[in-house]
């Protein structure tokens, strides 16, 4: 899709000034790396915990993989044909898988691979980015861009499309749009309560909540606003914090096109690459409490790891994954 080089000209957004650095609270510390965890392969986008404490993740040849964070040992669950983004562990030991190529699938406990979702509202299903579901059988998904693929994301970035997604599969196979005009809808959780989902836009900075039960069902709230980076995955720990992986800082150069016709944010895009505004390298995660209050602030930008996508706590044991890695790692916590 590069190709198509000219950037629609509508999308302009005037972002709000970046929030006081707190990198020097409390609650910050150095994202520090305890362990590292090799996939067997690239790409490792989303991670996730199964039931027995294992790790879950999609590797770019199309592989599921699962890790024991414990002692490092792997194994291949199956294969999706395409790239696998995000993903869900069923409690019938499946996996729900967002597919950036071939849309939302469930993948059994043997590898077996069945699409339950290639079309949204008579169009292919395409980034499809990540996925979450409840007790009865609801699945919910995000779709980051309906412009852009994944090879040529910043175009999106560029051009703030605001074509995300909120989208609902009921257990008959129903699908629903719940929420258009997303800006890069992209990480994907239920509360603990299933009461509300929380959902990442990443060309958004924020976190918001979609009401699913009470006087506000079918209704959105922020969570968490203004973030000083760009959310990508996120994902509720048993310590019931909302971790969200930032895969770079804001960019002040993109945070100045962003309001300008998009006439200049083409030229800007039709830029050698290595004069276009890119993410710099850092690893860096956050979690806030349900009520959006920051808890824990982990960065570090000595180059050990960076381009975090993913971020995923289960009793205590933190572990990343990244687009651009090999390996996803074990994060030490503050106290540990």
């Amino acid at each position: 899709m590069r190709a198509s080089r000219r950037l629609l000209t509508t999308g302009t957004w005037s972002p709000p000034a970046v929030p006081p650095d707190q990198g020097h609270t409390a609650v910050t510390a150095e994202f520090t790396i305890a362990r590292r965890l090799p996939t067997g392969g690239a790409g490792p986008e989303d991670v996730a915990f199964d039931q027995d404490g294992h790790v879950l993740t999609g590797l770019d040849d199309g592989r599921i993989v699962r890790i024991d964070p414990g002692t490092g040992q792997r194994s291949v669950v199956g294969s999706t044909g395409g790239r696998p983004l995000g993903l869900h562990p069923s409690r019938d030991q499946s996996v729900l898988i967002c597919d950036h190529d071939r849309g939302l699938l469930r993948m059994s406990a043997t590898g077996d691979v069945e699409v339950l979702v290639d079309t949204v509202a008579g169009t292919a299903l395409r980034f499809a980015s990540n996925v979450t579901e409840h007790d009865d059988g609801t699945i919910w998904f995000t779709v980051s861009s309906r412009r852009w693929d994944l090879a040529n994301y910043l175009g999106d970035v560029f051009e703030h499309s605001c074509t995300g997604l909120l989208v609902q599969r009921a257990p008959d196979g129903t699908v629903t749009v719940l929420r258009g005009g997303l800006k890069f809808a992209n990480g994907l959780t239920l509360a603990p309560d299933q009461s509300h989902l929380l959902f990442a836009e990443t060309e958004g900075y924020r976190v918001s909540r979609y009401w699913l039960t009470g006087a506000k069902a079918g209704t959105t709230e922020p969570v968490v606003e203004n973030l000083p980076g760009l959310p990508d995955n996120i994902s509720v720990g048993s310590d019931g914090l909302i971790w969200v992986s930032i895969a770079a800082p804001r960019n002040a150069l993109l945070d100045r096109l962003l309001p300008l016709p998009g006439v200049l944010r083409t030229l800007a895009w039709n830029l050698p690459s290595a004069l276009r505004p890119k993410p710099t390298p850092i690893a860096w995660v956050m979690a806030f409490d349900l009520a959006g209050d920051l808890i824990c602030d982990l960065r570090c930008d000595d180059g050990s790891y960076d381009f975090v996508t993913s971020v995923a706590e289960r009793n205590g044991v933190v572990v990343a994954g990244s687009l651009h890695a090999t390996e996803i790692v074990q994060i030490t916590l503050p106290g540990q």
